[in-house]
């Protein structure tokens, strides 16, 4: 079978446009981008009043010409601290996961689920793991807990109406408001457990991220009960507050440059 694709024209054209006008010293107005990009008035018109409306490109009153905006400089911005938290926080994981010798995740708040944006695996012949992308529901287990604590009452509580409560196990938290009770503690005690909640004979624990970017973050453990058990537990709680403590410390600094 044939693969259709799309060519998106508006959209090319659009980043044409975004391509011209950042290299261009004083900007571009509309008969400049028309001559340059071989592309007619009417259409150049549209792009750049769309782009302008979304605060993508911003318009000189004076002399008519288009430049960047501060919408693609937040992006910019977002999209750099997604990258930098990783990298500071790629070694406080590997040295988190020699310590307790269980997977070591970290990942972000987006939109509706989590996204994992890293991952150090276990030594263990038998281990869980998860490759940087994947996305996990917002309402799992104890980065579910530990996200939603972040949110203030009528927040939290929102989502969790909107999303619903499903039973992934035997031992999930379906009852509202007992997940929400687990959503209040974990705020107070600043951390989050998993106990077979998501996935029979796996435990996590989960700690937010407290740094000054955005989307939210938090790292977690992973391990099957067998290996990750009441003493090793309260090991890595202590461990991975620690580490989370480091990674923050670690970034707010950069956040605030």
């Amino acid at each position: 079978m044939k693969k259709v694709t799309y060519s998106a024209p508006s959209v090319k054209k659009a980043f044409k446009i975004l391509h011209a006008i950042s290299d261009a010293s004083n900007g571009l107005g509309i008969s400049d981008l028309s001559k340059q990009l071989k592309i007619g008035k009417s259409t150049v018109h549209g792009i750049t009043s769309a782009l302008e409306e979304m605060g993508i490109l911003v318009r000189d009153p004076i002399h008519k010409k288009y430049n960047i905006g501060y919408t693609l400089l937040e992006l910019r911005k977002k999209a750099y601290a997604k990258m930098e938290l990783r990298d500071v926080a790629r070694i406080p994981m590997e040295r988190l996961m020699e310590k307790i010798g269980e997977t070591v995740f970290l990942g972000i708040l987006n939109g509706d689920h989590v996204t994992i944006l890293d991952m150090v695996e276990s030594h263990n012949e038998m281990k869980i793991t998860s490759p940087p992308g994947t996305r996990l529901p917002l309402i799992a287990g104890a980065t579910g807990k530990v996200f939603l604590s972040q949110f203030e009452e009528k927040k939290a509580k929102e989502i969790i109406q909107k999303i619903g409560l499903v039973r992934f196990t035997s031992k999930s938290i379906i009852d509202p408001k007992k997940f929400f009770k687990e959503v209040e503690e974990t705020k107070k005690r600043g951390y989050a457990i998993d106990d077979e909640e998501y996935m029979l004979g796996v435990r996590a624990i989960a700690v937010p991220l407290q740094t000054a970017i955005s989307p939210l973050a938090a790292i977690w453990v992973v391990g099957f009960t067998s290996s990750l058990n009441d003493q090793k537990m309260e090991k890595a709680i202590l461990e991975i507050q620690k580490t989370a403590q480091e990674i923050s410390h670690s970034m707010n600094p950069v956040v605030a440059l």
